[in-house]
C-alpha cells in the first residue's frame, strides 16, 4: 500500500504543503486560521496520514528521541523492572518526554559497554543514564554533542548535567531516627557498596548517625548483596542464622526493606515487635506491604521530570551551562517501627 503523503494530505484539504507543514507541526509564528487548521486536520484524519519521522529527524536533524540508559551495576543481575523504583522514574520521564513530543529508548548497559556509542548508534538527541559511578565509560560522551544527564550519580563534571539527591544525608536522617525510638543495635542491610556511589554514601550516613550517639558499627550487623528482593529475603535468613540481637535495620532501598521483612516474619520474627525496619524512597508499594514500611521519601517522578526537562532546556539553548537539581528528602512513618524502652534494647 502506498504511503499517504504530506502532498496527499494538502491536496485533499485544498492547501499548499506547506500549510499542512505548519499545522501538523503547530509551527510557532505562522497565522493559520482554525477554519484551515480543522480542514488540514480532518484530511489527514481521513487519509489515516501518519507522519514520516525518518524524513523529519533529516531535515530537522533532531530525531525526537531520548535514550534512557540503565547500567547494569550488578554482574549477574537480571534488568531493573523488578524494583519498583525504576518503574515509576522511567514512567515519568516517559510521560514528560511524550507531552513534549519525544519518545525514548531505552537500554540496560553492560559495565564494558560504550555508552557514548550506544547512543550514537540510535541518534538521540539526549541521554539520561541512572546510577552510573565516576569513571565509567564517561569519557567519549563529552564530545557526543547531545546533553547527558545523569541521575543518582556522583559524577562531578561541568559536560554532564545531574539529578539527585543528598544519599548520606538521608541515610543518617533514617538511623538518627531509629536511635531517637530507643534502638541501640541497628542492623544496615544494601546491595554492594562501591567507591562514590549510592550505597557507600547511605553506609555514611548510617556510620555517621551511629558514631554521633556513640555506638558502635559492627560488622556482624552489616548485611550486604544485591538491590533486590531475593536478597532482602536472604538477608533476613542470615540475621536468623546469626542470632542477631539487632532490635532495628535500615534498609538502603524499599524493595530490599520488602524482601528483609518478608523473610523475618515467614521465619517467625515479628515488625516491628522484634525489630524495627526503616527503607529509603517511598515507592508506591512501601504503603502497601505489611506492616506498612516507614522509609525516606524521596520525589521519585520530580526526578524523571526533571531529567527530561534538563534535556530540553539544553536543546533549546545550548550555551546555559550546567544543570544541577537536588531534591529534598524526608521521613514517611508508617507501621515498621516501634519505640522501645531503654531496658528493651
Amino acid at each position: 500500500m502506498k504511503r499517504v503523503s504530506i502532498k496527499d494530505v494538502a491536496r485533499e484539504a485544498g492547501v499548499s504543503t506547506a500549510t499542512v507543514s505548519y499545522v501538523l507541526n503547530r509551527h510557532p509564528g505562522e497565522s493559520i486560521s482554525a477554519e484551515t487548521t480543522q480542514r488540514v486536520l480532518e484530511a489527514a484524519a481521513r487519509l489515516n496520514y501518519v507522519p514520516n519521522l525518518n524524513a523529519r529527524s533529516l531535515s530537522s536533524r533532531h530525531t525526537n528521541l531520548i535514550g534512557v540508559l540503565i547500567p547494569q551495576t550488578e554482574p549477574g543481575k537480571a534488568f531493573v523492572f523488578s524494583n519498583p523504583f525504576y518503574g515509576e522514574l522511567l514512567s515519568a520521564i516517559e510521560y514528560t518526554a511524550r507531552e513534549n513530543g519525544y519518545h525514548l529508548l531505552l537500554s540496560g548497559t553492560r559495565e564494558d559497554q560504550n555508552y557514548a556509542s550506544i547512543a550514537q548508534n540510535r541518534g538521540v538527541d539526549g541521554i539520561v543514564i541512572v546510577g552510573t559511578y565516576p569513571g565509567e565509560n564517561l569519557d567519549a560522551l563529552r564530545t557526543i554533542g547531545v546533553p547527558v544527564v545523569l541521575v543518582d550519580s556522583y559524577v562531578t563534571d561541568s559536560a554532564f548535567h545531574t539529578i539527585g539527591i543528598r544519599d548520606r544525608e538521608g541515610a543518617r536522617m533514617a538511623t538518627q531516627y531509629l536511635i531517637e525510638k530507643g534502638h541501640r543495635d541497628i542492623a544496615f542491610v544494601s546491595g554492594s557498596i562501591r567507591e562514590n556511589g549510592v550505597n557507600s554514601k547511605r553506609y555514611q550516613g548510617y556510620c555517621e548517625a551511629m558514631q554521633a550517639a556513640g555506638l558502635p558499627v559492627r560488622q556482624d550487623a552489616l548485611y550486604l548483596g544485591t538491590v533486590s528482593h531475593e536478597f532482602g529475603q536472604q538477608a533476613a535468613d542470615m540475621y536468623v542464622q546469626r542470632g542477631a540481637k539487632q532490635t532495628a535495620a535500615f534498609v538502603t532501598a524499599d524493595i530490599l526493606a520488602m524482601g528483609f521483612a518478608k523473610g523475618l516474619m515467614e521465619r517467625g520474627v515479628s515488625i516491628p515487635k522484634d525489630i524495627s525496619i526503616v527503607g529509603f524512597d517511598d515507592v508506591y508499594l512501601a504503603q502497601m506491604c505489611y506492616p506498612s514500611l516507614t522509609t525516606v521519601h524521596q520525589d521519585i517522578a520530580q526526578k524523571g521530570k526533571l531529567a527530561v526537562q534538563c534535556i530540553l532546556d539544553a536543546l533549546e539553548n545550548p550555551n546555559a551551562g550546567r544543570m544541577e537539581h537536588i531534591l529534598p528528602l524526608t521521613l514517611t512513618e508508617r507501621d515498621s517501627v516501634e519505640e522501645r524502652s531503654a531496658g528493651e534494647c
